[in-house]
C-alpha cells in the first residue's frame, strides 16, 4: 500500500514538473517568434514565422523546428486533460509492477498520435503560405477563410461526432474491467486516447491553426476550453457552450472581414 502511494506520487510530481517544462519552453518560443514579427499580407493580416525558413535554415531544419515546437506545445496544452485519462488508466491495471514504465507508454502512444498531426500540419501549412504570397487575390480572402473556419469549428461542438469522442474522453478504460499490465496494451490503449483526442479537439485546434500556432492567448483559450469540457462535471454542455461562443465569435470575424467594422 506503502509502494503504491509512493508510485502514485512520483506520477503526480512528474506529471507536473513536465507539464511546468513544455509550458516554460512554449512561452520562451512564442515570445521568441514574436520578436521575429511576421509578415504582412495583403488583407491587412500577419503570416506566422512558423510556416518559414530562418536565415541559413534548410527545409528539413524547419520541420524539425516546428514538429519540436509543434509536440511541447501539445504537451503544454494537452497535459492538465491528459494527467486525468493516465490516472483512470493507472486505476484501471490490476497490477502496480512497472505502472509507470506502463503509464509512460500509454503517454507516448498518446503524444505519438499528436507528433504525427504535426507532420501532416507542416507542409500543409507551408504550402498554403506558399500560394497566400503568390496570389494577392487568395491573401486578400484569407480574414474571409479564417472567419468561417471558425465558424464551422464552433458547428462542429455541436455534432454527435464531437459528443461521441468526448465520452470516450472522459470515460473510464475498460469500463471497469482490470486492463492487462502489458507493454503491448499500455501503448495500443494511449494510441486510442490520441485519435480520440485529436478527434475531438479538431475544432479548437483548427482555431488555434487560423489564429497563429504560436499565438499564447489563443493557446492558452484552446487549452482552458479543452480542459474545461474533459474535466469539468457537464463536459459536453460546456463544448457545446464553448461551440456558441466559437460560432459567435466567427460570425463576428467574418462580418469584419467583408464589410471592414
Amino acid at each position: 500500500m506503502l509502494y503504491q502511494r509512493v508510485t502514485h506520487r512520483g506520477f503526480l510530481v512528474f506529471s507536473t514538473l513536465l507539464f511546468a517544462a513544455s509550458a516554460a519552453t512554449t512561452i520562451f518560443w512564442c515570445v521568441s517568434m514574436s520578436a521575429l514579427g511576421g509578415m504582412r499580407m495583403p488583407g491587412g493580416w500577419t503570416m506566422s514565422m512558423s510556416w518559414m525558413r530562418m536565415p541559413g535554415q534548410t527545409w528539413s531544419g524547419a520541420a524539425a523546428s516546428f514538429l519540436g515546437m509543434w509536440v511541447v506545445m501539445m504537451m503544454a496544452m494537452m497535459m492538465p486533460s491528459l494527467v486525468p485519462m493516465l490516472w483512470r488508466y493507472r486505476q484501471a491495471v490490476g497490477s502496480i509492477r512497472r505502472l509507470n514504465w506502463l503509464t509512460t507508454h500509454v503517454a507516448a502512444g498518446y503524444f505519438f498520435v499528436w507528433t504525427l498531426i504535426g507532420i501532416a500540419a507542416f507542409p500543409l501549412g507551408v504550402t498554403l503560405a506558399t500560394l497566400e504570397m503568390q496570389r494577392p487575390a487568395l491573401s486578400q480572402a484569407v480574414p474571409v477563410m479564417a472567419g468561417l473556419v471558425i465558424v464551422l469549428a464552433g458547428c462542429f461542438q455541436f455534432t454527435r461526432l464531437k459528443a461521441r469522442q468526448l465520452a470516450c474522453c472522459r470515460a473510464t478504460p475498460g469500463s471497469g474491467r482490470v486492463l492487462p499490465a502489458s507493454t503491448v496494451t499500455a501503448w495500443r490503449h494511449g494510441l486510442r486516447l490520441g485519435i480520440h483526442c485529436s478527434v475531438c479537439c479538431a475544432g479548437l485546434i483548427a482555431i488555434l491553426m487560423v489564429a497563429g500556432t504560436m499565438d499564447l492567448l489563443a493557446m492558452a483559450v484552446v487549452a482552458a476550453a479543452i480542459s474545461a469540457e474533459r474535466l469539468a462535471p457537464a463536459g459536453e454542455r460546456i463544448a457545446r457552450i464553448t461551440g456558441l461562443l466559437i460560432v459567435a465569435a466567427g460570425l463576428f470575424l467574418t462580418a469584419k472581414a467583408i464589410i471592414g467594422i
